[in-house]
């Protein structure tokens, strides 16, 4: 068994505009291709989803924490 990081909050929501996930940020497609993606291809991704969420008035961020969580998938 493997563990992979993922920002995944469990809140699955797709904006229609953005079409990106309200609660991490990421596209259908990184989505769909997230287990086949290299551990270092996940984390250049994860980096990279602070900037695709809109930035809360009220400080409060519903997005990706900073640490990545390592959830195990078996293989």
């Amino acid at each position: 068994m493997t563990a992979i990081s993922t920002p995944c909050i469990k809140v699955c929501v797709i904006d229609p505009a953005s079409k990106l996930c309200e609660g991490c940020g990421r596209t259908l497609a990184e989505i769909a291709q997230w287990g086949r993606f290299t551990e270092v291809e996940r984390l250049a991704i994860i980096a990279a989803l602070p900037d695709r969420l809109p930035k809360p008035s009220n400080g409060y961020s519903p997005g990706p924490a900073k640490s990545s969580k390592a959830w195990p998938v078996s293989r």
